[in-house]
């Protein structure tokens, strides 16, 4: 199989491990192939790319879009390193409220899977990075929503004490 995938603390978050081929000349690596991933339980449809870059100590987040639009998304980083984060926002699940943080980087070529009821957000790590994401629905400005990056109740641990933040993520809602 040309990726591994790996179970998080929140079971539907998946880790994702490309199968890298390698010689003198450079690399070769499937991004993303549908039967694999359904196999892996992945059964989305990738309908919109989106390709952000920051530097070094910018932290986005918490994003997620409300139904009918809420997206699923699939993250990896191109150039540079960053935290990645992904907090379950269902109302009934028992991982409501919990977040999973991983290091994603151009070296480390993984990738992470986020259900379309999760919030999601990152903090730059080096100098820069360059960030491609997937998503399962087209981004609806009009059903977008966030959560505070610093919310108390989430705990999230940001390796970036004093990171830059943009006004329109200052002002998210608390978690509820």
């Amino acid at each position: 199989m040309p990726f591994s995938f790996q179970k998080l603390a929140i079971p539907e978050v998946l880790l994702i491990t490309p199968d890298l081929a390698g010689d003198a000349r450079g690399f070769f690596m499937e991004i993303y192939k549908r039967s694999a991933f359904a196999a892996a339980g992945i059964e989305d449809a990738f309908v919109q790319e989106n390709h952000s870059s920051s530097e070094r100590g910018v932290l986005r987040g918490l994003h997620f879009q409300r139904e009918p639009f809420a997206q699923g998304k699939l993250i990896r980083v191109i150039k540079g390193e960053i935290f990645d984060v992904a907090v379950d926002v269902r109302p009934e699940s028992p991982t409501r409220g919990k977040w999973i943080g991983v290091s994603l980087s151009a070296d480390n070529r993984q990738m992470m899977y986020l259900p379309r009821w999760c919030a999601h957000g990152f903090c730059v790590l080096s100098d820069t990075a360059e960030v491609i994401y997937m998503t399962t629905a087209e981004y609806a400005p009009e059903h977008e929503s966030g959560i505070m990056w610093n919310e108390p109740r989430l705990a999230i641990t940001w390796p970036i004490p004093s990171p830059t933040v943009s006004a329109r993520d200052k002002a998210w809602p608390p978690f509820s």
